[in-house]
């Protein structure tokens, strides 16, 4: 009985060192495989598995960007704008250079990628602003330009679709292949290494820590919190940036509705996957983690049949219980338990 006992602790010791260690994350995902294999036998093929792989990509990207944002103790519910934006801006830039340089297509797309970079960078440079300098909530000043960025994409459109874009751009970034990888995939990865570069090995990955950590603290130790906090939302902004131009490459248009619930997806895939809502908690590989359970998710409940009304329900239902978790992990941290 003492030896049943003892076993007994030692596995609530190890169930409790993961939790403060990862947070929910491994725990959801154990039970989505479990639940979603005994509903469907082609969900845990190999297949399917690299085809939530491959789909996994455009939420990683947002997600790490989040993450960033989260990190510095905001958040930024401007992505789907950005992508939205990024996505007629850069559509509408390469059928007008295309037209001005019709024998240089490359140099067409990549100042139509440029001119999506730029719509980007001005909503992440506002959002900065607006947080750092006048210290205006992230929530009030994200959901402000997010509107204003949506109107405008709208505005730019008339909800039409951009087409005309040239082909090479769709051939390459939406379907293409290097060295049997879809480039999607290569770019992800590319965005992966130098995030986890960026916050594991550099100072300024460090200095977006202390600032979500102790904001007060980090201004004391000589660290310069607003040019942090502009750099994190700007970040966050180019990442989504990136994400309209692959999303646009992939449905060869320019759309204004694209990346329209992402804002959320990216939120509860940072927060399953541990990046604490008070800032100064969270790890890249841990986020990518979280970015492919979210997708895993979607895809399960497509096989299973769950209409895409109740995957609303089940996915807003997950970010709340990743919510509480969150809240009773910081107070295990913070009383040493």
């Amino acid at each position: 009985m003492s030896a049943e006992i003892k076993k007994n602790n030692a596995v609530f010791t190890l169930i409790k060192r993961i939790f403060l260690r990862v947070g929910v994350l491994p725990f959801f995902l154990a039970i989505a495989l479990v639940v979603f294999t005994a509903l469907s036998s082609n969900f845990l093929t190999s297949q399917n598995l690299i085809n939530v792989a491959r789909q996994s990509v455009y939420l990683v990207l947002v997600s790490m960007g989040q993450m960033l944002v989260l990190i510095s103790g905001g958040f930024d519910l401007s992505v789907g704008t950005a992508i939205a934006l990024t996505s007629v801006v850069s559509a509408s830039g390469m059928v007008w250079m295309a037209t001005i340089f019709p024998d240089a297509i490359w140099l067409a797309i990549a100042l139509g990628a440029l001119m999506g970079f730029g719509a980007a960078l001005l909503i992440g440079a506002i959002n900065g602003v607006g947080v750092a300098y006048f210290e205006v909530s992230p929530f009030i000043m994200t959901l402000g330009v997010s509107s204003v960025g949506a109107g405008m994409a709208l505005f730019l459109t008339g909800g039409v679709p951009v087409s005309g874009m040239p082909y090479a751009f769709a051939d390459t970034f939406g379907f293409g292949r290097l060295w049997g990888i879809p480039v999607p995939v290569i770019v992800a990865l590319i965005c992966i290494i130098s995030m986890w570069v960026f916050m594991s090995r550099t100072r300024l990955g460090t200095q977006v820590y202390a600032v979500g950590g102790n904001i007060k603290a980090a201004h004391l130790s000589a660290i310069n919190t607003k040019k942090t906090l502009m750099l994190a939302y700007i970040i966050c902004a180019l990442l989504a940036s990136l994400t309209g131009l692959l999303l646009t490459a992939r449905v060869e248009s320019g759309e204004a509705n694209l990346g329209a619930s992402i804002a959320l997806e990216s939120i509860a895939a940072c927060v399953i996957a541990g990046v604490s809502l008070r800032g100064g908690i969270g790890r890249v590989e841990n986020v990518v983690l979280g970015a492919f359970f979210i997708i895993l998710v979607q895809n399960g409940m497509n096989l299973a049949q769950v209409s895409s009304y109740m995957q609303m329900v089940l996915l807003g239902s997950l970010l709340i219980l990743a919510v509480i978790f969150d809240q009773l992990r910081y107070r295990m941290i913070m009383n040493g338990t």
